[in-house]
């Protein structure tokens, strides 16, 4: 991979995410709050049901990169985390504000790009992404921040698409059972009905810039749907019976070398 310089694409991810701010997350955060489980993804996966990669967050200093509504991060601190949400997008911070104020679930919330966080450097236990900066922040910027931010031995958990499921992927349309396009040179992607870039490497490509910035690689973990899940009602760019035979999503668990 080469180096892709500033990120060009915060700007048309703020715009997106303002959007689905006001046409979802807004509309649904109070039920995602104020709940100690743990699950994974658009099928819900649990975090016990595969392994808790996670594991025992209590008394640890977290950052959650691309925090959104911040539900995941809301979690992590009623199992005694001590948690930071950045998020580039101030509706998607708003909303998470007024989640704090409605459940007394306190933390703070900085506006920022995961590409380029304004907290000190060797700060947190852990660092996180559930679809935040894993997909709409540039890797090649925010692992470097991510492996900044934690001390020795910090632990990076991300989830993101599969990249099964990404090539299976049509330009418009749910993702289906024959490739749609090449693995070699894929990375990052504008889709014609969206708003903003989501970042897909391939596989070699995750490994070689994780170890590239001081990380050991724990586990990669490729999620498949439980039996009861159903197709997200507004993330429904791929079908529960797809992701029960293939995985739709995967996570990421590394470790920063000591």
């Amino acid at each position: 991979m080469s180096t892709r310089g500033s990120p060009d694409s915060i700007a048309g991810n703020i715009a997106q995410w303002t959007l689905t701010n006001a046409q979802h997350t807004a509309g649904g955060a109070e039920s995602q709050w104020d709940r100690r489980d743990i699950t994974w993804g658009v099928f819900g996966v649990r975090e016990d049901a595969i392994g808790s990669p996670l594991g025992d967050v209590s008394d640890l200093d977290v950052v959650e990169l691309g925090c959104g509504t911040a539900y995941f991060s809301a979690r992590l601190a009623l199992r005694g985390a001590r948690p930071v949400g950045v998020d580039p997008t101030p509706a998607q911070l708003a909303t998470a504000l007024d989640m704090q104020r409605r459940t007394g679930i306190v933390f703070p919330l900085v506006e920022a790009p995961a590409e380029l966080v304004p907290l000190p450097e060797a700060s947190f236990d852990l660092a996180f992404s559930e679809y935040g900066a894993s997909l709409w922040a540039d890797p090649q910027l925010w692992v470097p921040e991510a492996a900044r931010l934690l001390r020795p031995g910090g632990r990076l958990v991300f989830l993101t698409n599969s990249v099964l499921a990404f090539l299976c992927s049509p330009d418009v349309g749910m993702v289906g059972e024959t490739l749609q396009r090449p693995q070699f040179g894929m990375y990052r992607i504008h889709w014609p009905d969206e708003l903003g870039t989501e970042f897909h490497p391939a596989h070699g490509d995750w490994i070689r810039l994780l170890k590239a910035n001081g990380f050991d690689i724990d586990d990669l973990i490729e999620l498949q749907a439980p039996p009861a899940a159903q197709t997200h009602a507004f993330y429904d760019y791929v079908s529960a019976d797809w992701a029960r035979k293939w995985p739709a999503e995967e996570i990421w668990v590394a470790r920063k070398q000591t």
